[in-house]
C-alpha cells in the first residue's frame, strides 16, 4: 500500500531496537527518511545501515534524550541536514521500577525526566516545522497508564501524561492541521522485554503466564504491528484523525482475559 511517505522527514526516538526500529524500518520502506534518534551511536549506526542496505534512507543522530539541549539538537541537526520535519514519532523510553515503596522521590523526578520530558521538548522544537509541513505526531505510549501494574510510579506517570498530552496538544494544534495520536502496546517482545523477563526469578514460567491471557491468538503483539499501526497514523490515509488513543494489544488491555 502506497502510504503517500515518499520523502517525508520522520523523527523516530528510540529507533535503533524494537519497536522504534520497526517503525523506522516501515517508514524507509514507503519512501520516507527515517531519522534515528537514541543514546547509542552504534546501535543507531547499526539500524541506520541495515535501512540503506536494503535500499532506504536513514540517518542517525546520537542524543541523550533525558537532556534539553539534545532534544533541540535532534531537531537542528534534522533540519539542517534535509531542510523540513513532517513527523515525530515519539517513542523511547524504559520501564525503570521506580515503585513508590521502593523509589524516592528523586528517582520517581529523574524517571518522569528520561520518559516523559522529551515527548515535549521534541514537540516543542519541532513544532514551528510540523506547522510548516502539516506534519504529525505519533506518540507510543503503554497499557501501563490504563492498567496500572505495580512498583513502576514513574513509568506509569509519564505514560499517563502522554496519553493526556496528545489530546492537549491534538486541541492545541488543530488550527495548524497537526495531528496528533498515541499508540499502545501492551505485551510486546522487544530487546527490552526480553530482558526485564529474564530478570525475574521463572522467566518462562511467567512468559507463559502473560502470554496465555492475551486474548487474540494467545501470542505476544510483534513490534511490527506496532508500527503498522504507528506509519498508519502517520499517513495521509488517516488525515482525519486526531487525538485519538489507539490500543494494539490483541484485546489485553480491555478483553476479558479470563477468555480461553
Amino acid at each position: 500500500m502506497n502510504l503517500g511517505l515518499q520523502d517525508k522527514v520522520v523523527i523516530v526516538t528510540g529507533g535503533a531496537k524494537g519497536i522504534g526500529e520497526a517503525v523506522a524500518k516501515l517508514i524507509a520502506a514507503e519512501g520516507g527518511v527515517a531519522i534515528i534518534a537514541g543514546r547509542k551511536e552504534a546501535d543507531n549506526e547499526k539500524a541506520v545501515d541495515a535501512i540503506r542496505q536494503a535500499g532506504g534512507k536513514a540517518f542517525g543522530i546520537q542524543a541523550e534524550l533525558g537532556n534539553v539541549e539534545d532534544c533541540k539538537k535532534v531537531i537542528d541537526l534534522t533540519v539542517k541536514e534535509y531542510g523540513r520535519i513532517d513527523g515525530l514519532i515519539n517513542n523511547a523510553g524504559a520501564n525503570d521500577g521506580v515503585g513508590l515503596e521502593n523509589g524516592s522521590p528523586e528517582k520517581f523526578m529523574a524517571s518522569l525526566q528520561n520518559n516523559l520530558s522529551h515527548y515535549y521538548n521534541l514537540a516543542h522544537y519541532a513544532l514551528p516545522y510540523l506547522k510548516a509541513t502539516k506534519g504529525n505526531i505519533v506518540n507510543i505510549g503503554s497499557k501501563v497508564a490504563t492498567t496500572g501494574q505495580g512498583n513502576t510510579s514513574g513509568y506509569a506517570a509519564s505514560k499517563g501524561a502522554i496519553n493526556a498530552l496528545t489530546r492537549e496538544w491534538a486541541v492545541e494544534l488543530l488550527p495548524y492541521s497537526v495531528r496528533v495520536n498515541t499508540v499502545i502496546p501492551a505485551e510486546v517482545w522487544t530487546p527490552l522485554y526480553e530482558t526485564w523477563i529474564n530478570s525475574l526469578p521463572n522467566p518462562q514460567e511467567k512468559l507463559q503466564s502473560i502470554v496465555s491471557k492475551i486474548p487474540l491468538e494467545k501470542r505476544m503483539t510483534t513490534s511490527e504491528e506496532i508500527a503498522a499501526m504507528t506509519v498508519f497514523l502517520l499517513s495521509g490515509l488517516s488525515a482525519h484523525t486526531t487525538g485519538q488513543i489507539v490500543y494494539v494489544d490483541g484485546g489485553y488491555t480491555h478483553l476479558d482475559r479470563s477468555i480461553s
